[in-house]
């Protein structure tokens, strides 16, 4: 299902993209050394709660999960990059955490993550590795507009990866977002320009590039959710939330402060 939103849906989806925004925005500050994952859990729930708004994740049960998800957010750590499962784990010094969440309210989702280091570590490949994230990410919504195709948007963010020298899975990557989280068309992170769809004003897609350092192959973890690097390297993910307009693509997940 590829869905077009009108006006006053777009308008309720610049709500969602900020709730979405602010609540990562909230949790990064919070992740700190020793803070555990299922405290970022439950102060998620507490401020989707709070808004008044709904998770598309507790009850998220896809043909390659195992069962309802069952929390509020995604909390990946190091070597895991995406559907982390939050579990008992307190964050230490250095840790390369990755926090996904996807909210709906009043009938719009919206959907964004962020990949940060915790406490006073800083190793330069971990940063250099989610500053690539980050930039494929910014290329890929400057090649989204009307008339572009999704091609254009996967070879944007796959020349950025690639270029950085790192291996691409096309396993997973964006989609779709509108009344429900994952809609088509699928995003892949590398592509040809000019294929796929066309896009059109009122198109919501969640472009997502995420790399592993060494390596494009994932391996399930035991929980039966958690996606980590086949070699135990790091791994970094960025993600937005974009409107098609008009003029280009508007970013739906941005911070209100």
């Amino acid at each position: 299902m590829i869905e077009i939103l009108n006006p006053p849906l777009l308008a309720r989806a610049r709500v969602t993209g900020a709730l979405v925004a602010d609540i990562l925005s909230a949790m990064r500050a919070r992740s700190t050394v020793g803070t555990n994952l299922l405290d970022i859990d439950r102060w998620t729930r507490e401020m989707i709660v709070e808004a008044g708004a709904l998770s598309c994740y507790v009850d998220y049960a896809p043909s390659f999960g195992r069962g309802p998800f069952g929390h509020y957010i995604c909390t990946a750590v190091n070597d895991a990059v995406l559907h982390g499962r939050p579990h008992d784990y307190r964050l230490a010094d250095g840790d390369l955490l990755t926090l996904d969440l996807a909210v709906v309210k009043d009938g719009v989702a919206a959907d964004a993550a962020i990949s940060f280091l915790v406490g006073e570590a800083r190793p330069a490949a971990d940063v250099a590795m989610i500053e690539t994230t980050e930039r494929a990410l910014a290329a890929g919504i400057a090649a989204a507009g009307p008339g572009a195709r999704v091609g254009d948007i996967s070879h944007a963010i796959g020349t950025v990866l690639g270029e950085a020298g790192y291996p691409i899975n096309t396993e997973f990557g964006g989609h779709g977002i509108g009344s429900t989280m994952h809609q088509d068309p699928h995003v892949s992170n590398s592509g040809r320009p000019g294929r796929g769809y066309p896009l059109r004003p009122g198109l919501l897609l969640a472009l997502e590039p995420w790399v592993m350092a060494d390596t494009a192959e994932l391996r399930v973890d035991a929980d039966g959710w958690t996606l980590r690097s086949a070699t135990g390297c790091r791994t970094a993910h960025s993600e937005h939330t974009i409107a098609i307009t008009d003029d280009g693509a508007e970013i739906l997940t941005l911070p209100t402060t």
